[in-house]
């Protein structure tokens, strides 16, 4: 039987700790790899169809395209404020957002849609399903196509792999813990409310950060409520240090070196972005958007026709396959081989009466 001290946290079995955490620096890599490679093939899709029509062109950067999607994490806020969503939808679909687009490009899916696409997918994999219609009627210019023409699109950047780990359920773990700490009043939770309002409104913070794609949710949630209430934060810390099993000559883990880094994050970056530093960037993604998403561009259109050909060469090539099959082989079986004759005729009768 393995010792306390083998046993890995439930987290580390996650699909969110195995594919969805990175270093500060690997997601600086991703985006930018991601801005150069659609900044090339846009390049190149303009000059296919007018020669020198991407020399004025202003493309958008890597920090640009994080800019437009934070912006949109935070409209999530306010349609889910509007449906009266729990936290629990409104957080996933804000991991939703930030996971496409670590896939994707803001130049090839606008974040408008793909936010709302987000967002109704995050209300059926948290269970807390609302139809189409009551959803797309309630968001003005959403039609229904807005969301299904992306579902499948989101779902599959997503690996399929919906289910979220979150700082604020970690967070609501702490407030309960803290509670049962020696020295805590009978009436702590009542007294000391606040405190974990004000943790919640840091975790919230967090999610215009990367501290998501960087942190554990219990890194996130301790860090927000150290800075709602450090000492209580740190207590609360030490009495979990001294349980921890560890050879004497180890140290225990510098947790509140990351904490700190979580709060720097949530102080510097946790807030929506400037309204008219998006609108700048949004007019300009407008001029830079790949003219093959464009309904209408002679881009679209050519790849609609492609795309149908493949289809209809598809089909062919299926009803080729099956009318061979029909003609090589009968559809109810291969045709009975007669039976050979055997070394005795027992047909012939030799009764000559």
């Amino acid at each position: 039987m393995s010792s306390d001290s083998s046993l890995k946290p439930l987290y580390e079995a996650s699909t969110q700790f195995k594919n969805w955490r990175f270093s500060h620096a690997r997601l600086n890599q991703i985006r930018s790899t991601l801005n150069e490679a659609a900044v090339s093939v846009i390049r190149t899709t303009f000059e296919a169809y007018e020669p020198g029509s991407s020399e004025n062109v202003t493309f958008l950067t890597a920090d640009e395209e994080l800019l437009l999607v934070t912006f949109y994490s935070n409209m999530i806020t306010q349609i889910c404020g509007r449906f009266r969503f729990p936290e629990e939808v409104e957080a996933t679909a804000a991991t939703y957002l930030k996971r496409f687009y670590l896939k994707n490009t803001v130049m090839d899916w606008h974040p408008r849609n793909v936010m709302l696409t987000a967002l109704f997918l995050a209300t059926k994999t948290t269970n807390n399903p609302i139809s189409l219609e009551a959803y797309t009627s309630s968001i003005p210019k959403t039609s229904a196509s807005d969301v299904l023409d992306l579902e499948f699109l989101v779902a599959q950047s997503l690996r399929f792999e919906f289910a979220v780990w979150h700082a604020h359920r970690a967070l609501w773990g702490i407030w309960l813990d803290v509670q049962s700490l020696p020295d805590a009043p009978p009436d702590f939770a009542a007294t000391h409310s606040s405190i974990y309002e004000t943790a919640l409104t840091h975790v919230r913070a967090s999610r215009f950060t990367d501290a998501e794609l960087v942190y554990t949710p219990s890194q996130v949630a301790l860090a927000a409520f150290h800075l709602a209430a450090p000492d209580i934060a740190e207590k609360w810390l030490q009495s979990k240090e001294e349980k921890l099993p560890r050879p004497d000559s180890q140290p225990p883990p510098n947790i509140l070196a990351s904490v700190k880094a979580i709060q720097d994050l949530i102080t510097k970056f946790g807030h929506a972005p400037d309204v008219e530093a998006v609108r700048d960037v949004d007019r300009r993604l407008k001029l830079c958007k790949n003219p093959e998403k464009v309904v209408g561009s002679k881009a679209y259109l050519a790849r609609k026709a492609e795309e149908e050909k493949k289809a209809e060469d598809k089909r062919t090539r299926k009803a080729n396959d099956a009318q061979k099959a029909i003609n090589d082989n009968d559809p109810f079986g291969d045709p009975l081989e007669r039976p050979k004759p055997g070394l005795v005729d027992y047909d012939d009768d030799d009764d000559d009466d």
